[in-house]
């Protein structure tokens, strides 16, 4: 790969960001990014040092991509607070600023009715909320006065027959402007999703306990898979790169499914695959899709895709799938589980259609399950791509024992080549299960046979020995592999009949 135009297209990205032409500043930027990825695959294991200025160039470029996608962010919250103005309202107040100030502070005299705040040129209010409006005689007049006679002129800006109601105010004004900051993305760099006609708490659950921004996982931070990293990478990521190429027959896939024994990263998988391609992750459960009003599971279904297109590029994640999207037709089924069974499929359908046609607003759809042989076939057929996640292999055992005790201190008779043979079956929380209980072995000899006021006498060194071979041989005999022989043999028969590699 040439170094100059990595450069040149870095050089170009900034001058077109400095000049305010953002559109092409983030074109570049892509490149730049999907060029230095490239050479870090190129580079492998052979060169770690550069390898790691590579990685760290790569995350200064993301950066300036994420400001710059800020600035858009924002211009574009700007031009939507300027076509919510009204015309004749921003020619006013560009005449004249200083007179709207004088209508900041409302009137003390109770018997002054309040001026007119001409920022908002809303219409009259139908004649029902006239009379809502209307305060009672009681609380606008002190008892010792009678109102004004309908022969008696109205102030200026009174809600009388005489003159217009009273328009703003600083009840209502506050309250839609408020609205607007948070329908245009406000005060902050984002724009926020608005409902258009379902209840806003149901937009805050989902906000509150689904949206993931930065799930923070590389491909790095993942041992071993690299099968299911490189068709992960095909079937989600490569589209959002080089979206000129998969139009047409080449679209990208409607759903990916993963299919694996529990505890093997399928998790992990999909929030790297998230980070990798810089879009919104929506971690999605049973729990967060249940409720117990009639029909409001469904209206949460459909609101999560709705917010996924709103924010696309995303990614919705399912976890255990097989809870939500299990065979219909049984006797043990709900009606109302089935009915969120066929919203979920048809929202699917249509996020599929919405991905055919442009990569940039692409919804991805990610599902994890363990037990693939009870999922509906309709999802089935929906989840085109189903990637086998197994068990880690002898690499990716090193692998992971290296990155879960980086921060242990090891003895030197730790042969982690001989702790890999010595656990081969285990899935990758088993190992991490492992490793924990390894690395306090040292810590519960040391406090053998000692009280607690003598435990909590003891000094941090005195507890942080290193970790012997024979803790792990004593850790392996105490915790066992999750996954029986059996339950293989039937991931690999349903992979080779429905699996989709």
């Amino acid at each position: 790969m040439d170094l100059n135009e990595i450069v040149e297209n870095a050089k170009q990205g900034r001058e077109a960001a400095i000049l305010g032409n953002y559109d092409s500043a983030t074109v570049y930027y892509q490149s730049v990014i999907t060029q230095i990825s490239k050479r870090l695959k190129e580079l492998g294991s052979s060169q770690p040092s550069l390898k790691v200025a590579w990685q760290k160039t790569r995350d200064e470029i993301c950066s300036e991509y994420e400001q710059v996608k800020d600035i858009m962010a924002t211009l574009g919250s700007l031009k939507m607070d300027s076509s919510n103005t009204p015309r004749g309202v921003r020619d006013d107040y560009n005449r004249a600023p200083n007179s709207y100030q004088k209508y900041e502070e409302p009137t003390r005299d109770p018997d002054v009715w309040p001026p007119p705040t001409p920022i908002e040129r809303k219409p009259a209010p139908p004649r029902q909320d006239n009379r809502d409006r209307r305060p009672a005689p009681s609380s606008r007049y002190p008892p010792s006065r009678n109102p004004p006679s309908q022969n008696q002129k109205p102030r200026p800006g009174g809600g009388g027959r005489g003159g217009p109601p009273p328009r703003g105010g600083r009840a209502g004004g506050g309250d839609r402007k408020k609205d607007d900051r948070s329908a245009a993305g406000g005060e902050g760099d984002e724009p926020k999703f608005e409902a258009h006609g379902h209840d806003k708490d149901l937009v805050e659950h989902l906000e509150r306990d689904i949206v993931q921004r930065n799930p923070s996982v590389h491909w790095d931070d993942i041992a071993g898979l690299t099968e299911a990293k490189r068709l992960l990478e095909e079937a989600v990521v490569l589209p959002l790169w080089m979206p000129d190429y998969f139009k047409g027959i080449r679209r990208p896939w409607k759903g990916v499914m993963m299919v694996g024994p529990p505890g093997t990263g399928k998790t992990m998988l999909a929030k790297a695959v998230a980070t990798e391609c810089g879009t919104t992750f929506f971690n999605v459960s049973s729990s967060s899709l249940t409720s117990k009003y009639h029909g409001e599971s469904e209206k949460l279904v459909r609101l999560l895709f709705e917010m996924a297109q709103f924010y696309a590029p995303s990614t919705i994640f399912i976890d255990e799938i097989d809870s939500i999207c299990s065979k219909r037709g049984s006797d043990n089924e709900h009606e109302a589980s089935r009915r969120v069974k066929s919203e979920l499929l048809i929202q699917m359908d249509g996020v599929g259609g919405a991905c055919g046609q442009d990569a940039t607003k692409m919804v991805m759809v990610l599902a994890a399950t363990n037990f693939p042989w009870d999922i509906d076939e309709a999802l089935k057929r929906r989840l085109e791509k189903r990637i086998y996640i197994p068990l880690p292999c002898k690499t990716g055992r090193v692998e992971l024992l290296k990155i879960n005790l980086k921060e242990v201190e090891l003895s030197p008779d730790v042969n982690l080549e001989e702790i890999a043979d010595l656990i081969v079956g285990y899935s990758g929380a088993d190992i991490t299960n492992v490793c924990r209980d390894a690395a306090m072995m040292s810590m519960r000899r040391k406090i053998e046979g000692l009280r607690p006021d003598q435990i909590k006498n003891m000094r941090k060194e005195e507890l942080n020995l290193p970790t012997t071979m024979e803790d792990f041989r004593l850790a392996i005999k105490k915790v066992s592999k999750s996954v029986s022989n059996d339950d293989l043999k039937k991931y690999e028969e349903w992979m080779a009949e429905f699996g989709s590699i």
